[in-house]
């Protein structure tokens, strides 16, 4: 059993294949935690002490014991009130004013199967392969009541958390910070790896020494963000690529997130995650329930390598849904940075004609299609084709684009509205903005108030009158600007946020149960939502809008600490690059956008006949290791923030192939050999280069390594594909 209940002590134990999550009950009520790492056997409870810690407050059950403190034990869901001056994961304020909960056990519920969440993204599993364990808290006098929530999935490694929380009272509370998950350890000395960023620069690696003090991240924008990751990782000081104690937490929530680590006085630490506290203050009515979104919990002590495989492992079978969860992708030209807002019906067919011909297999029709959209200041909202641009209707356009044998793909941004557009003018009560007060701008267009059931159903309908037109097989979802002025006139300005997620949730829902066949790609200015949340709608996420090779190298590294290669958009663009300006080879920007679900953002027809060969020489390539790449293991060779060079590869499950990628960031006179030594080969397996046709032992490859070509110019890349002889 993945879940164990010791009713003698009030223990109960998770198992996974590796790792063992220990919990205990104790003698007055309160849920300590005990232990969370690698497999062991036998219980922990032995590693609570008890000590006169002064200033230390102690609850009044205990009399006189000056002992037992809530603010040294270690806690399971530590909340506000109960003496614990660390930071809480759940703060009450109650109909009196105060905030303060208690909150006690009550009882518990062992079943097969992983919980789902209503309403939210969440892990999924066959009933045979997960395990629940529902713990009930409950504040005697408030009646608040708390059900903590764990998912195992045993053979994954890997560990859900959330928590539901009720108002079994009679008056008002209101929620003013809720976590999914509270981890306390005892001893141990860590780091913080977090991940940030900023539009067109997401995801970059950070690793902070906890000290005493609170370090934390988060979003009040709206969204998970450019700026940081909801997806962080506690390691030993001591961890590496290769070796250590390492914990994942990657939060399940599109919105805003906050996470917190703290050293406390006794050099305990504690790590949060969860709800933005900050523009949250959710009130519940008698009977009413507030769900916290999932957290994901996973821990290794092989290494950051080791740990990376089980999140992008767990998101690839058991949050990505529908047929193109484990389905190779279509390789697509994109039509913005080809065009921009310069097209017209012409234009696409003649890209769809350049596509077929260089092997792409589908076409996208990116912004400008609809309203009166020439730029991006008007026309959101205003989701009717524009046949006069289009010189056709819709539907005949993809026809034509079908007749070339190349699919048909379509951009919108649902959430969104122009501030010059029909939909504006005729319903401003439906944006998010402060009544009397000029709103903030962000590419003067505002924010649609998705929390509304009759807004999200107008912008359905008008969305799907569009899908109804033809043969569309992808859709990119946009979102561009971060939300502000936050107001509804129909509910609390604290529910505003979330609810406004849940309605993203509900629209994504239904937009992917009335077209299953349809692959849905997200997007917000590139990485600015690209979390676990989403994944659970959209398969793959624009990675970012940086398309340069480069920056892509680093932005990419970040990104595979959590997520997998088949959820990365990334594509092979035109030089000089848009964003930055840099001139980087053919064969560099198609070796690097190999690393996910590999597309081209430029005009073909301004290629030579060398570059077009080139071309599908690349998708000829990218299609026979397409499945290597997006199931295979994933290993990061190099740290391309500290290394003259970039390296990543690919090994399939079974260890008999595998693709290594290499790209130079640095190249000086008389430069110096890179050698990149490889991993997860088998050690006595012979491997054949298909090229060169040299073989090697998978033992030298991965300790002895090879040697990457010193050759003139810059951002060389280069790639080997590997056999078991």
């Amino acid at each position: 059993m993945a879940v164990i209940y010791q009713r003698e002590n009030h223990i109960f134990t998770l198992q996974t294949e590796h790792t063992t999550y220990q919990m205990k009950v104790d003698d007055f009520g309160f849920l300590l935690h005990l232990y969370y790492g690698g497999r062991i056997s036998g219980n922990t409870d032995y590693l609570l002490t008890y000590h006169d810690r002064g200033f230390s407050g102690n609850p009044f059950d205990v009399g006189q014991d000056r002992t037992y403190s809530m603010d040294a034990l270690p806690r399971e869901y530590p909340e506000l009130g109960t003496g614990d001056y660390r930071n809480a994961a759940l703060v009450i304020r109650n109909a009196d004013g105060s905030e303060s909960c208690d909150l006690r056990y009550v009882g518990y519920e062992i079943r097969k199967g992983k919980y789902a969440l209503p309403g939210l993204p969440a892990v999924f599993a066959p009933e045979e392969e997960a395990e629940t364990l529902e713990i009930l808290l409950e504040d005697p006098v408030s009646k608040v009541e708390v059900t903590l929530l764990y998912g195992v999935l045993e053979k994954e490694d890997i560990i859900t958390r959330s928590a539901r929380i009720r108002n079994r009272g009679k008056q008002e509370i209101v929620v003013e910070k809720a976590a999914s998950t509270c981890l306390d350890f005892v001893t141990g000395e860590y780091d913080l790896l977090t991940f940030y960023g900023r539009h067109a620069m997401e995801r970059n690696l950070q690793r902070t020494r906890l000290e005493h003090g609170c370090f934390s991240i988060g979003s009040r924008r709206g969204t998970s963000s450019h700026q940081y990751n909801p997806a962080v990782i506690l390691a030993e000081r001591n961890a590496t690529e290769d070796s250590g104690s390492c914990y994942g937490c990657a939060f399940v929530y599109s919105g805003n997130f906050l996470c917190q680590a703290e050293k406390d006085q006794f050099g305990q630490t504690r790590l949060l995650m969860g709800l933005q506290e900050d523009l949250f203050h959710y009130p519940l009515q008698a009977g009413e329930t507030l769900i916290v979104p999932e957290t994901i919990l996973g821990y290794t002590d092989q290494g950051l390598g080791n740990l990376s495989n089980l999140f992008q492992r767990c998101i690839r079978n058991h949050i990505c849904r529908g047929k193109y969860a484990h389905q190779a992708r279509p390789v697509l030209l994109n039509s913005w940075e080809a065009a921009y807002f310069d097209f017209d019906g012409e234009t696409i067919v003649r890209l769809a004609e350049d596509a077929a011909h260089l092997g792409i297999d589908m076409v996208v029709m990116d912004d400008g299609w609809f309203g009166k959209r020439e730029d991006d200041n008007s026309g959101l909202g205003d989701w009717q084709v524009n046949e006069k641009k289009l010189g056709c209707t819709l539907g005949e356009l993809i026809e034509r684009v079908n007749a070339q044998g190349v699919k048909f793909g379509i951009w919108i941004e649902p959430e969104m509205v122009s501030e010059d557009s029909e939909l504006n003018r005729t319903h401003p009560d439906w944006v998010i903005r402060i009544p009397g007060r000029k709103p903030v701008r962000g590419r003067n267009q505002l924010v649609l108030d998705f929390s509304r059931e009759d807004v999200r159903g107008y912008i359905f309908d008008r969305i799907c009158a569009v899908l109804d037109q033809g043969n569309i097989e992808y859709v990119k979802w946009d979102m561009n600007r971060s939300i502000a002025d936050i107001f509804s006139t129909e509910r609390p300005q604290g529910k505003v946020l979330y609810d406004y997620m849940l309605g993203v949730y509900d629209f994504l829902e239904k937009l992917t149960a009335r077209y299953p066949d349809i692959l849905i790609e997200g997007c917000s200015g590139g990485g600015g939502r690209f979390d676990v949340g989403m994944l659970y709608y959209t398969p793959q996420i624009w990675c970012s809008d940086n398309t340069d090779a480069a920056d892509r190298v680093r932005i990419q590294y970040g990104t595979s600490f959590f997520y997998p290669a088949s959820a990365v958009g990334a594509h092979v663009s035109a030089v000089p690059n848009h964003q930055t300006g840099r001139r980087i080879s053919l064969n560099t920007r198609g070796v690097v956008a190999m690393a996910g679900t590999f597309g081209y953002e430029l005009d073909p027809g301004k290629l030579t006949w060398e570059e077009k060969e080139t071309v599908k020489e690349q998708v000829g390539q990218y299609k026979k290791v397409a499945d290597l790449i997006r199931t295979g293991d994933y290993y990061r060779l190099s740290d391309p923030f500290r290394d003259d060079c970039g390296g990543w590869m690919f090994v399939s499950e079974d260890g008999a192939r595998a693709l290594v990628s290499v790209v130079m960031l640095e190249n000086h006179g008389n430069m110096t050999v890179s050698y990149v030594k490889l991993k997860g080969l088998k050690p006595d397996t012979l491997y054949r280069e298909t090229v060169s046709g040299k073989c090697y032992y998978g033992s030298a490859l991965m300790k002895a390594g090879i040697p990457v070509p010193v050759e003139m110019g810059e951002y060389r890349a280069y790639q080997w594909e590997f056999a078991a002889c």
